[in-house]
């Protein structure tokens, strides 16, 4: 879909893969994923400036370690390998890798050896570095020369100018490497000689000539959750083809409170978009009655979304096109050789085969969330919808422990809002990355006035985030949480008791269930 300039992130397995894409994305240059397998044929098809070679939990020297094809390194294409990658980029060329006698982990102090090098440009002779290995490059290939250092790690960094291929034994792209920034900065810019495309605004400009090229006058379908990635999508389908797309909203009953009405009102009355919204509260309560086991839950609420799903788009004629909101972690993940099933449900996943189209459209594959985020404000959604959390496809479904009941529902929704308003109210929203409530399905004795209770307990949970593969719970003041609790217990019915969740994400999920 885009012509900008690109560089190359080749995956070997590294905890941080993903990172090392966001922060050359940030620098406002295009990149792409790719597993470490990738072919030479493929490489210089996709032309790219630079290929930066990510970390792993392998020993390059091992038989069975990932490694890429030698010729790499002749293409005349800048390389730059990162913990893992410049280990076996050093042993690939013929230099000697062993294990260290201090293993480094942790902030370490970078002594940079050659500080006129480009790669280290306002970086200083001097800076804190974040390491993670046991094994490191102890002779470097003829041609190749160290330019940093650590007290155990003789050979921090190395490069040949020649050539253009470098090695960092130490992680640039994490936090705790502070000028990690500039030195992938200085990679892109002064080694790979990139101008900086990669902005929103060229995005989606060139997304919407995309979309027309490869849509045509054909028509479009697309399940709307409401949610950021396939609201943006359709957005970005709207503005390219109009009233060729149509957008199916299921609204399951399981949303929070007012969300369905705030769909259907900003799609149709700001933006004209063909909405078809299908009330469908009823049919998921019965199919979920009864239903405790959360997989049970997923697993029933997306058959049944599916099924009206199809329903909805049999009434439809001429549609040849089905679009989604999928983004790039998505993609990345499911290419993956060692990705895990975590949870069953992805939104608006699994649509039955017995539907035909004859294309996908996928308009956001290429972005991570919070570029999907600026592309959305790009186009003119208002903050409510851009800045919406993460929503599970479930919705309250997996926010109540036990069986579903309109009930349960009902109180789930108004203590939610609750805490969502006194959020908003104390300037938290914008630095909390998700907040909701949870009906715990535990009821517990309280007292209010002079009589007994016997009502429900709701739990609090609020993390923060960068993008939800690890979290931590959220410090949310004592004065805040006391102002919630007060407010949930006073306006909410049947409930009595308050808990606040103080576990990170591992051991626990964001999700109770």
């Amino acid at each position: 879909m885009n012509n900008h300039e690109l560089v190359l992130v080749i995956d070997f397995g590294g905890q941080y893969n993903q990172l090392i894409a966001r922060r050359v994305r940030e620098a406002k240059v295009y990149c792409e994923v790719v597993p470490y397998d990738v072919t030479i044929e493929t490489i210089l098809q996709k032309k790219p400036k630079g290929i930066i070679f990510t970390g792993g939990p392998s020993i390059a020297y091992d038989d069975d370690a990932p490694s890429v094809d030698p010729q790499i390194f002749e293409l005349g294409i800048p390389v730059l390998g990162i913990c893992y990658g410049a280990q076996l980029t050093a042993h690939l060329l013929g230099g000697k890798l062993e294990a260290a006698s201090n293993r480094e982990y942790g902030k370490k102090t970078l002594n940079i050896t050659a500080s006129d090098h480009p790669i280290y440009k306002e970086v200083g002779q001097e800076t804190t570095c974040w390491m993670s290995h046991t094994y490191h490059v102890t002779s470097l290939p003829d041609g190749y020369k160290v330019i940093a250092k650590t007290d155990h790690c003789p050979i921090a960094a190395y490069a040949n100018d020649q050539k253009k291929i470098y090695g960092f034994q130490y992680h640039p792209e994490v936090v705790h490497t502070p000028k990690g920034s500039q030195m992938l900065h200085n990679f892109l810019y002064e080694v790979c000689q990139c101008k900086g495309d990669w902005v929103m605004r060229n995005f989606v400009d060139s997304a919407i000539k995309s979309l027309r090229e490869q849509i045509g006058d054909r028509k479009v379908l697309l399940g709307l959750s409401g949610g950021v990635d396939s609201s943006v999508a359709a957005m970005l389908i709207h503005k390219a083809v109009g009233h060729q797309l149509t957008c199916i909203f299921v609204d399951n009953g399981l949303l929070r409170k007012n969300e369905g009405d705030m769909v259907e009102k900003v799609f149709t009355e700001q933006f004209d978009l063909n909405l078809v919204r299908v009330n469908a509260q009823d049919l998921f309560l019965t199919k979920l009655a009864g239903i405790s086991d959360p997989e049970a839950k997923r697993k029933n609420i997306g058959e049944t979304f599916v099924r009206v799903f199809e329903a909805e788009a049999e009434k439809l004629e001429g549609v040849e096109l089905l679009a989604q909101g999928t983004i790039y972690p998505d993609v990345i993940e499911s290419g993956s050789k060692h990705a895990a099933v975590i949870k069953s449900h992805h939104n608006v996943g699994g649509l039955p085969e017995d539907i035909k189209f004859t294309g996908l459209v996928e308009p956001l594959r290429d972005l991570f969330k919070d570029e999907v985020r600026a592309v959305g404000r790009e186009v003119g959604l208002p903050d409510a919808l851009v800045d919406r959390q993460p929503f599970p496809g479930p919705g309250l479904a997996i926010r109540i422990i036990g069986d579903i009941t309109e009930d349960k529902l009902a109180i789930l929704r108004e203590a939610d809002w609750v805490y969502r308003d006194e959020i908003k109210n104390a300037g938290l929203n914008k630095e909390i990355w998700q907040y909701f409530a949870v009906l715990t399905g535990i009821k517990t004795v309280g007292v209010m006035g002079d009589e007994r209770t016997y009502n429900y307990t709701i739990g609090l949970r609020a993390v923060t985030s960068l993008d939800g593969m690890t979290a931590d719970w959220a410090r949310i003041p004592y004065p805040v949480l006391e102002s919630i609790s007060t407010r949930i217990v006073n306006e909410v019915k049947n409930v009595n008791r308050i808990v606040y969740d103080i576990t990170s994400k591992p051991p626990a999920t964001i999700e109770w269930e």
